[in-house]
């Protein structure tokens, strides 16, 4: 049986790590070969091929149900219901829309839209909107998270932008909604929108510092219903039982082990669909049903076999689950507990197994974070041996009775006011603690120092006497592993992808040049959420110098970020910042690090902010690359006055390709290689203009564009092309070009 589950398990766990989908005819194929194969002693094999199949028939409907590419950035009117809990931001309202349908063509069933200052949207209603459609996309850098993949796992098949609209029906009574509405209303301290995340799942309402200090500390599983939550009201009423049953307080007619897990089950699933029934609310009520089936009849199967069966029943229930994260840190911890406490010889006291339990899940998770990308706190397991018994013993099931007791008036805001209370207290604590030490984002492991970094872990939570045990705490060091060096002599080249904005890493051997920080509009601050957490990852641990090419949000945006983020020696811009302190850009200077040469170029008599761009030419080994920021027709003609040799061989695209940028002038005296445009997705702007592009295309100049390709990375001096993130192929991804 194990084996078969294994088998199986496997089976559908490849779907995640396939570039592309084999098509119904292999499909077919591959499913005639696993049945004949379970009537051989190959049968693992055909067990294994079913789980495949299986997968990849369901992952092939979701793609399916995407918006079709001829519908990519058109403006329609269609109709549908509003479902899950909207968000409201300080820009708007985010919700999705289900069994959408128009006159005009065919569209996914579910849709996540976006309306800017759009009106008060209820879960249940329905709207005829007016929507600019959008293929699900994302910004895709290096080592970063993948929008699309998780898109896809929640089957939205689109997203868009919400330009007028109608609501045909109203909702009445929409409970969950109505719930939200007057758990906001309670007076907790301040912290209504915390409540609202522990008692109904939705956590938008929580402010980015929240998040942040959440972060920082490991402590974000406390305030998103997870697989604790789930299990925290299932064990609440299966103790409860136990309890009376123990002291011969249950009616002995009645058997108490049987009735404890069916209550536990019921109380489970009605906090789940009180929470809105996710995708980790589901697994998480899987697991919890395949644990007390456990428990009721199969104990003697050991404590991995309903893990296996949960694992298993999950993915045969939603295949693409294993594309979210969450999926592997779920199980992971699960699987934690129990490699370190099945098993055990001897026993521990109860407030031993709690702390052995926070650093073991810490150790763990390490090769989890790392693989998902996720950043690693270091305070988790000092932070969560107070959070956790704080959340689960006092604050939830107080916001649980609280909000069933609202009814009542003021017995229930009372109890909801005390929850509000030890909610504050927690995150206070937990902002000093977040303060002292942040989260910390280790830089991207080549695949040996992964799987050191695995087997260090394994090592490391043996238990005591075990030899080679010790031995674990050195493979650890594996997180420091030294990343490639840049050859002398030349230039890796990161073009990242921010939307509509720019940011360029330029690593020599030994130094790191920064030019533009990425977009920064409101909240939403690219060069604090993209471009550090990016440069971590790539294993920069500081600037020599960030240059500022102008003073444009797009650009300048998330400098400030930057500078908090990460030590810079020098920050140099063509216009002053308000934010920023720093040395204006001189042209004619230059300087030569690891046989790399740089190049300052200021337009003085530029007389727009796009104009006084400032211009960088970074030259390796003969190969030239010009970073021009947003330098319009007449700084061109400017820059050509002023150099003595205008011929480059890649170009970062002027104003993201705009028509007053990319004069022909320009392009025939640099004939670059190639050009480097930064945009974002189907963008107001129309960039690049379709007369720039035929104008490339005409001097024979391939484009590399981030928002087709995601981040670009060259080489400059090694004379190769140009890379782009989504070369590296997944079947969720679109074709490069497409």
């Amino acid at each position: 049986m194990r084996t078969g589950m294994f088998a199986l398990a496997l089976g559908l766990l490849c779907l995640g790590f396939l570039p592309t989908l084999p098509s119904v005819g292999w499909l077919v194929l591959l499913a005639g070969c696993a049945v004949g194969s379970l009537f051989t002693r190959l049968w693992p094999l055909g067990i294994f091929l079913l789980g495949l199949c299986w997968a990849c028939w369901s992952a092939q409907g979701a793609l399916d149900d995407r918006l079709a590419p001829a519908l990519d950035g058109r403006t329609l009117w269609l109709e549908g219901r509003v479902v899950g809990l909207p968000v409201r931001t300080a820009q708007g309202v985010r919700f999705e829309l289900e069994a959408a349908h128009s006159r005009r063509a065919g569209l996914p069933q579910r849709l996540q839209l976006s309306w800017f200052d759009g009106p008060p949207v209820r879960a249940g209603e329905q709207w005829r909107l007016a929507v600019t459609l959008q293929r699900p996309a994302g910004l895709l850098n290096p080592h970063g998270p993948d929008r699309e993949a998780q898109l896809l796992a929640r089957r939205v098949g689109g997203t868009g932008s919400v330009k007028a609209g109608q609501m045909l029906v109203p909702v009445v009574g929409g409970l969950r909604d109505s719930m939200r509405q007057r758990l906001l209303a309670v007076e907790a301290h301040g912290r209504e929108a915390a409540l609202v995340a522990l008692v109904l799942g939705d956590g938008a309402g929580l402010a980015r510092e929240d998040w942040q200090v959440l972060q920082a500390t490991g402590t974000v599983h406390l305030l998103v219903i997870s697989g604790q939550h789930i299990g925290l009201v299932a064990g609440l009423l299966y103790g409860l039982i136990a309890g009376l049953a123990r002291w011969g307080l249950w009616p002995a007619r009645l058997p108490w082990l049987p009735w404890a897990c069916g209550l536990a089950m019921a109380a489970a699933l009605a906090y789940g669909w009180l929470a809105g029934a996710g995708v980790p609310v589901q697994r998480a009520c899987l697991m919890l049903a395949v644990v007390l089936l456990w428990r009721l009849r199969f104990r003697h199967l050991g404590a991995f076999l309903p893990l296996l069966l949960a694992l298993v029943a999950v993915l045969l229930v939603e295949p693409l689950a294993a594309l979210l994260p969450g999926f592997w840190l779920s199980f992971g911890a699960v699987a934690t507990l129990i490699y370190c406490f099945a098993a055990r010889l001897g026993g521990w006291r109860p407030w031993q197994a709690w702390t052995r339990a926070q650093w073991v899940i810490a150790i763990g998770l390490l090769p989890v974070l790392l693989a998902v990308g996720l950043p690693v706190s270091l305070t988790a397991p000092l932070a969560n041996l107070v959070a956790v018994p704080w959340i689960s013993l006092a604050v939830l099931p107080l916001a649980l009775l609280g909000t069933l007791l609202l009814p009542l008036g003021g017995a229930g805001e009372l109890v909801l006011w005390l929850a509000g209370g030890l909610l504050d207290v927690l995150f206070q604590g937990l902002a000093l603690v977040a303060q002292q030490r942040p989260a910390w984002v280790p830089a991207a492991l080549p695949l040996w120092a992964w799987l050191l970094v695995c087997l260090g872990a394994l090592l490391l939570l043996l238990p005591r006497g075990v030899p080679l045990r010790g031995l674990g705490g050195v493979m650890l060091l594996a997180l420091w592993a030294p990343r490639e060096a840049v050859p002398f002599g030349q230039v890796e080249v990161w073009q990242l992808d921010v939307g509509q904005g720019l940011a360029v890493l330029l690593r020599t051997r030994h130094h790191n040049v920064l030019y533009d920080a990425g977009p920064a509009r409101g909240e939403i601050d690219l060069g604090e959420r993209v471009v550090l957490p990016t440069l971590r990852k790539l294993g920069v641990g500081s600037l020599d110098v960030l240059l500022v090419s102008h003073a444009h949000a797009d650009h300048a945006g998330g400098a400030a970020a930057i500078q908090r983020g990460l030590p810079v020696g020098r920050v140099i811009g063509g216009e002053a910042l308000d934010d920023v302190e720093l040395q204006h850009c001189a042209s004619g200077e230059q300087w030569e690090w690891d046989g790399v040469r740089f190049s300052l170029w200021h337009w003085a008599g530029g007389q727009s902010s796009n104009d006084r761009s400032c211009v960088l030419l970074v030259e390796a080994q003969g190969e030239r690359l010009l970073l021009a920021g947003d330098i319009e027709a007449g700084a061109e003609r400017a820059w050509l006055a002023a150099t003595g040799s205008p011929r480059i061989d890649w170009l970062q695209s002027p104003h993201h390709g705009s028509r007053s940028s990319s004069s022909e002038a320009f392009i025939g005296a640099t004939v670059p290689r190639g050009v480097l445009v930064s945009r974002g997705r189907n963008n107001s702007f129309g960039h690049p203009h379709a007369q720039v592009v035929e104008r490339y295309g005409r001097h024979g100049v391939k484009m590399h564009d981030t928002a087709v390709e995601g981040a670009l990375r060259l080489v400059l001096g090694g004379q190769g092309e140009v890379e782009g993130m989504r070369g590296q192929r997944r079947f969720w991804r679109d074709v490069v070009g497409g």
